[in-house]
């Protein structure tokens, strides 16, 4: 269900979260979230996440009308010309369509592994400060199959605005572990019988044409500038490496988990 408001007061109260979009820190400590678009709003709305608000111009109203109706939760939905809005978010807004989202309680861990089915693929991220190359990985993860992600304790959040954007919203569809210690979540996933597999380009790491993944594994990736800790690797059964050209050492998270991503399906025979 969902209310219709009209705007001309852009102070109230209930607008903040979209006057405050340049300070995700804000967002956070309410526990939400901020999405922008139509294919992500779109796809907010045929999610179960809870939806606070949305914010759009009057053209919006009639080609979301049906999806808004469906909704269990009451929505309020706040209507301005275009230009209002941008005066309220401070940007310059292509389509104009927002909406606030409530960031969804943690899982244990142990609940979520049980009900997924088997093999298994989890992806772990560390030391992504680039929210949108948080959202890169996250996309890449939902269109290869992963089933969970990591995100380990120096990452930036998945739920970022710029993270969420880029993701295209497919971070609504896969459960996200946010780790206290990344390596303590490793470890608790190797006890669920999950191998941990370092995307990591050393020497002496195995070819990714010569890793078996056909089993339950987590692939793990680190930031382009400075890849996994050693103690994060320490932690893991085994180091994978993409074979490259001589004097190129490394690829970026998105390129990399997408190469990664692509050869786990085509050994489990997906593609």
């Amino acid at each position: 269900m969902y209310e219709v408001e009209r705007i001309t007061d852009l102070d109230r109260p209930e607008l903040r979260p979209y006057r405050t979009m340049r300070w995700d820190a804000t967002h956070r400590a309410l526990n939400l979230f901020v999405a922008e678009g139509e294919k992500v709003v779109r796809r907010l709305l045929e999610s179960d996440l809870e939806i606070v608000s949305m914010l759009m111009p009057p053209k919006w109203l009639e080609v979301l009308s049906g999806q808004l109706a469906a909704r269990p939760e009451r929505i309020r939905v706040f209507v301005a010309e275009k230009s209002l809005l941008e005066t309220l978010t401070g940007f310059t807004m292509y389509q104009g369509l927002l909406a606030v989202a409530r960031i969804p309680p943690p899982r244990p861990l142990e609940e979520l592994v049980a009900g997924l089915a088997r093999p298994q693929l989890w992806v772990a991220m560390e030391g992504l400060s680039n929210a949108e190359n948080v959202g890169v990985l996250v996309r890449n993860s939902a269109a290869f199959g992963v089933q969970g992600l990591v995100v380990g304790e120096t990452c930036s959040s998945p739920w970022l605005r710029r993270a969420v954007r880029t993701s295209m919203g497919t971070v609504f569809r896969i459960p996200v572990v946010e780790a206290v210690r990344l390596t303590h979540t490793l470890r608790e996933l190797q006890s669920y019988g999950i191998r941990c597999v370092a995307a990591h380009p050393r020497p002496e790491a195995t070819p990714l044409s010569k890793a078996d993944l056909r089993g339950d594994c987590c692939l793990v990736f680190g930031s382009e500038g400075s890849g996994l800790t050693e103690a994060t690797v320490s932690v893991c059964d085994e180091m994978v490496a993409i074979p490259m050209a001589p004097g190129v050492d490394s690829l970026n998270v998105g390129s990399a988990s997408a190469v990664f991503l692509y050869e786990v399906n085509r050994q489990r025979g997906r593609v």
